[in-house]
């Protein structure tokens, strides 16, 4: 099974290159490559095929639920937002985006056009009722209309750190048990240890803990 090339450190010489298109048939049996990977990293919520080092314009988005973007084009966008976004293409960075709340895009597997939506939408609801299911369906729509668009940029030669700005370390408030290992940073250097032994740095505060974000 191929993995992700992490452009900190290795070379990929296809993940700033337009990609070329394939049919509806091959393009699904990358998309079922690139979900099996994507499952093994545990951390994603996207996946180019570049990514991976291959040249074929496929990618999946898994928020909601399983999607495969084969061939996909843009047919409008609107309503800027301002994201904060992730890559597994290059580990523990984050960048500043500017994207969309709407999305309608082509995908080539499919007659009709998709249209992906952030926008806070009435779900019929007395206002009575939990409000906190509206407001993580919201978040979960708008973050799945930016991974379809991050993923789309991928299969264009282009990354979020292309169009992103302060690069920064993306933080994590997630408790940890003594022996779990933790990424800590300083700013300038990074260090991988056991919780406890992290800690004390940490309290120091001149360390923080970081990790992963939304990372496509």
């Amino acid at each position: 099974m191929k993995k992700v090339i992490n452009c900190n450190k290795d070379h990929n010489p296809v993940i700033s290159k337009k990609l070329k298109k394939v049919s509806v048939e091959e393009g699904l049996k990358i998309a079922t490559e690139l979900f099996n990977i994507l499952n093994k990293e545990k951390s994603g919520i996207g996946l180019a095929a570049n990514q991976v080092g291959l040249d074929a314009q496929v990618a999946v988005v898994n928020v909601r639920e399983p999607l495969i973007l084969i061939n996909p084009t843009v047919v409008e966008q609107w309503d800027e937002v301002d994201f904060h976004e992730g890559c597994l293409s290059f580990p523990k960075r984050g960048v500043n985006t500017k994207r969309y709340k709407n999305i309608i895009i082509h995908t080539e597997q499919e007659e009709g056009n998709w249209y992906f939506s952030g926008v806070e939408m009435d779900s019929g609801k007395g206002s009575w009722e939990d409000t906190k299911s509206k407001k993580e369906d919201t978040e979960l729509r708008l973050l799945e209309a930016v991974c379809v668009q991050h993923e789309i940029d991928h299969l264009n030669g282009i990354t979020c750190i292309d169009i992103g700005h302060k690069s920064e370390p993306i933080k994590s408030d997630k408790r940890y048990s003594r022996n779990e290992k933790v990424d800590i940073t300083d700013g300038k250097e990074l260090k991988t240890m056991k919780w406890k032994k992290a800690l004390p740095l940490i309290k120091s505060g001149k360390w923080e803990v970081y990790v992963g974000g939304p990372i496509t």
